[in-house]
C-alpha cells in the first residue's frame, strides 16, 4: 500500500499542469465517505480548471487494502456500497441531497458545484471477463477494464467490449492500460479511447518505473 494520499498529490499536479486529465485509477469507494470524495472531486476540479476525472472500482488486494485495515472484505457488500456511493456522489455534485440507502444516509447541499457540469466524469474499472462491472460502467461515463496482474491485449479488450448488453452512448470512454510493444493504433481499433502508460503495480520495481516515466514525460 502506498502511504501517499492521491488527492493531495493530484492537487499539487493541478498547479503545474494545464492540459492533462487528473484522476484516480481507481478509488475503492467502499472505504471512502461519499461526501468526502465529493468534496475532494470538486476541489480538484476547481484547482485544475475542470480537468478532474473519477475512476472507481472494488479495489484489491482484499487483505492488505481492506481486511488488514478493518474495512469490509465481502465483494458483494463492497459492490453495493460502490453503487450507493456513486449515486450519492453524483447527487452531491449536482443538487441538494437527502439520501437514505442501505449503507449511507446523507442530507447536504454542497457548494460550490464542480467546474464541469453536471459533474466530473466517472470511469468504472472492472476485472475481465466479469460482466457486472461492465454493466455498472454503462450507467456512468466510461469503463477501465483490467486483467488480474497484467495489462490487456487489444484482442482481449475487443472481446470484452463485445459483452456489452447495449451500445454505449456518445462520449462513453474506454480506458485501457497499454502493453509495452503493442502500437496504440491496435488498441484504438479494438475500441480504446484513452490509453494509459503504466507498469503493473504487481510487477517488481514498479515504483521506480513510474518515477522514471514521470521524470521523462510523454
Amino acid at each position: 500500500m502506498a502511504p501517499l494520499d492521491p488527492w493531495v498529490l493530484l492537487g499539487a499536479i493541478a498547479q503545474v499542469t494545464e492540459r492533462v486529465r487528473l484522476g484516480t485509477l481507481v478509488t475503492p469507494l467502499s472505504r471512502r465517505c461519499p461526501h468526502v470524495v465529493a468534496k475532494h472531486l470538486t476541489t480538484l476540479d476547481h484547482l485544475s480548471g475542470g480537468r478532474a476525472v473519477l475512476g472507481v472500482g472494488l479495489g484489491e488486494p482484499v487483505d492488505r487494502d481492506f481486511g488488514d485495515l478493518g474495512d469490509e472484505v465481502d465483494a458483494r457488500v463492497r459492490a453495493a456500497m460502490l453503487d450507493e456511493s456513486l449515486e450519492l456522489i453524483d447527487q452531491l455534485m449536482r443538487v441538494p441531497t437527502d439520501f437514505t440507502g442501505e449503507h449511507y444516509r446523507i442530507k447536504a447541499d454542497l457548494h460550490p458545484r464542480p467546474v464541469q457540469r453536471p459533474r466530473r466524469p466517472i470511469w468504472v474499472a472492472g476485472v475481465v471477463p466479469n460482466r457486472k462491472p461492465l454493466a455498472r460502467a454503462l450507467r456512468w461515463d466510461g469503463v477501465a477494464p483490467v486483467a488480474p496482474g497484467r495489462h490487456l491485449t487489444p484482442d482481449e479488450l475487443a472481446a470484452h467490449l463485445a459483452r456489452l448488453e447495449s451500445p454505449p452512448r456518445a462520449g462513453w470512454e474506454i480506458v485501457v492500460h497499454r502493453l509495452e510493444g503493442i502500437p496504440a493504433q491496435e488498441y484504438a481499433e479494438a475500441g480504446a479511447t484513452w490509453l494509459v502508460y503504466s507498469p503493473s503495480p504487481t510487477s517488481e520495481g514498479w515504483e521506480s518505473e513510474i518515477t522514471e516515466m514521470i521524470r521523462t514525460g510523454p
